[in-house]
């Protein structure tokens, strides 16, 4: 959201102080980068919650490739573990996507539908611009008429330029007061109307992650049978990976 002002004869009085002209660009500024980190905010959690149901989905497409390996018509134990593994895989993808649900609802769509205010502010903050340069406009008319010299003509032209200055500086100054008093309001409205928001994305995580602690606890005791350790597990595997190695196939020339 930014705004380029016009560029025209400037009057020689000043139409707006620069105190005023520099609280007016410091709250913009301020609601230019709301803007910005809202729309970011959006998109990360879009693919946060993406992200996340891609992993799940690989999971349950991994455990269901290692239930279909012709291993598990061999072996009953690894076919227990792997219709084990395949059953937690599918529960965790289905926490998953009532999790992204939960936060699609609570936390995403309360984020679009906030930045889907901004067009409004911004065309807002544009119609202030419009009505200043042409407040700038009509008061440098008036002055041209003020430095001429006091004829008839120039009398009325001057009482004409009054005129048509008069509606347009009191559209300013309403443009200019209204957004002066609001756009401090809707920057500060910006915690009441995101905390909960964020309050139940932490709900979502908790209660997502709880239910995952669950799930594989009992996943690991169905298949850990043996109760070893990860050193134990480790060397057991480097045994069977050396018999491997001994066979004569696999053998380096």
């Amino acid at each position: 959201m930014s705004w380029i002002p016009f560029k025209i004869g400037q009057p020689r009085k000043q139409i707006v102080s620069k105190t005023v002209e520099r609280d007016f660009e410091r709250e913009y500024e301020k609601l230019q980068k709301l803007e910005e980190q809202t729309k970011k905010l959006h998109k990360d959690m879009k693919k946060s919650t993406e992200a996340d149901l891609a992993m799940s989905k690989a999971a349950v497409k991994i455990s269901g490739d290692l239930l279909s390996n012709p291993l598990c018509e061999q072996d009953l134990a690894f076919l227990e573990s792997m219709t084990a593994l395949d059953t937690a895989m599918k529960r965790m993808d289905a926490f998953n996507q009532e999790k992204v649900n939960q936060i699609q609802k609570t936390v995403i769509d309360p984020l679009k539908k906030y930045s889907s205010v901004f067009p409004s502010l911004n065309m807002a903050v544009k119609r202030r611009e419009q009505a200043l340069q042409d407040y700038k406009r009509l008061q440098s008319k008036v002055e041209k008429y003020e430095e001429k010299e006091k004829t008839g003509p120039i009398m009325v032209k001057l009482h004409q330029a009054r005129e048509e200055l008069k509606p347009v500086r009191e559209d300013f100054e309403a443009k200019n007061k209204q957004l002066l008093d609001e756009m401090p309001k809707f920057y500060n409205s910006r915690i009441d109307y995101f905390q909960p928001s964020f309050e139940a994305l932490i709900r979502a995580q908790v209660a997502y992650f709880t239910e995952m602690h669950n799930i594989f606890t009992e996943l690991t005791d169905q298949i850990d049978q043996g109760a070893l350790t990860d050193e134990q597990r480790k060397q057991e595997n480097e045994a069977k990976l050396n018999e491997l190695r001994a066979l004569s196939i696999v053998a380096d020339d």
